[in-house]
């Protein structure tokens, strides 16, 4: 990639509910000529330009990119003139594929919000070569789901390997608590997912292979399927419930396993659940949960349904006002098991300090994007995870900056 890019970040869908969060974030923290050169990109300039007049004085002189995400000459100009596109518009499935293969062409690095598994396995699977031949780092999943996953257990890891000299042989992800509703853009994109594998009996295999975002040829391991059912957990001495992010979560750090040579092991496990607390209380609540989910899963999957329920969730562009998100948190404890020693395992904390789908969100993003931008990573090009392509100057990134903290307990 040429140094002599006229900007290092577009926020490419800046004019959608995310994207000018990440646009707030960026010129509270950095600035408009600052740490890095970026602009606002979407379709409409009218709406850029009012995003940009709210932003305030200091984003006067922000540049705007406006163009057509389907136009395939505008989006070759586009990722010729950036090191990294920050996109925010989803569902990727549908709006996303164009971008990620003139990245790929360009040499020009990628970060997303996605949480469609089948989408990201169909652009590994297409542009995997040609990413690996043109030097861009393409980068999924950089908000709530997967970051606190991946980056976690990337630090635990690490501290294990720190205090003990091995690697982990099990973490536990446990969600202990946040406040703050799901993204209209994460609620379309799993809908877009539903639509997909109801009509394709191989991305329903895909959904339900633990490995499917592996390497080809390193689909194995010890890890069974998701968990859907309530259980005990005698560690956290509490109930837990499936967690609605584990099934994409717990496939990225899987995969960020061997991208990464195996540097957890062959024989390492991850699993995520919801702690819902002890005692019959913990357990009917756990119950509900798992009820819930399915039942959210199976209404989903049916088309009639699933457009019904749409009526009544977020809307892609709609989010909750400034006080919500600030009032907002996400609270998740992992346990790491020592290979040998139980009374060598160690804990961690990732905390948040604004809502998970929004306020925290858009901050890890923007982190991601500035990562790939500045900082100088070991990775060449390819579809990499978070972990495996900038884990610990994000992690760094994330504690100093972004309000998203990773602590030992």
């Amino acid at each position: 990639m040429s140094d002599n890019r006229e900007f290092e970040i577009v926020v490419w869908g800046a004019t959608g509910f995310t994207g000018r969060l990440v646009a707030e974030y960026f010129i509270e923290t950095y600035g408009a000529d600052g740490a890095f050169r970026w602009a606002l990109g979407g379709r409409n300039r009218g709406k850029l330009e009012a995003v940009r007049d709210d932003l305030g004085p200091a984003a006067s002189q922000v540049p705007l990119v406006v163009g057509d995400n389907d136009d395939d000459s505008f989006l070759a100009e586009l990722v010729s003139r950036t090191k990294v596109v920050c996109t925010t518009v989803g569902p990727y499935a549908r709006y996303g594929s164009k971008l990620v293969a003139a990245c790929v062409e360009s040499g020009t690095h990628y970060c997303d919000l996605t949480g469609e598994l089948q989408w990201i396995r169909r652009m590994i699977d297409q542009h995997s070569a040609t990413a690996e031949k043109s030097g861009a780092r393409i980068v999924h999943s950089c908000g709530f789901d997967c970051i606190p996953s991946d980056i976690g257990a990337f630090f635990l890891h690490q501290e294990m390997r720190k205090t003990h000299g091995v690697a982990c042989r099990h973490i536990k992800y446990r969600v202990k608590g946040f406040r703050g509703g799901m993204s209209g853009g994460t609620v379309a994109s799993m809908f877009e997912m539903m639509a997909e594998a109801g009509r394709d009996k191989r991305i329903r295999t895909l959904l339900a292979d633990p490995y499917g975002l592996n390497p080809e040829g390193e689909r194995n391991g010890p890890d069974g399927p998701d968990r859907i059912k309530p259980s005990y957990d005698d560690d956290f001495e509490s109930w837990t419930g499936p967690f609605v992010m584990a099934a994409l979560n717990t496939r990225v750090v899987r995969r960020s396993n061997a991208l990464m040579d195996y540097s957890y092991g062959r024989d390492f496990g991850y699993d995520e659940a919801v702690l819902t607390g002890g005692g019959p209380a913990g357990l009917a609540k756990a119950a509900g949960v798992a009820a819930g989910l399915s039942g959210s899963m199976i209404a989903g999957a049916i088309g009639p349904v699933r457009k019904v329920l749409g009526r009544f969730v977020p809307q892609p562009g709609e989010g909750p006002s400034k006080e919500l998100r600030e009032s907002g948190y996400f609270d998740i404890e992992l346990l790491a098991v020592h290979p040998q020693d139980r009374d060598k395992n160690l804990r961690a904390r990732v905390y948040g300090d604004r809502d998970p789908g929004y306020g925290s969100t858009a901050k890890m993003l923007g982190e991601s994007a500035a990562c790939l931008a500045l900082d100088d990573l070991v990775v060449g090009g390819g579809f990499w995870t978070t972990a495996a392509a900038t884990g610990e100057p994000l992690l760094g990134r994330l504690n100093a900056n972004a309000g998203v903290t990773f602590s030992i307990l």
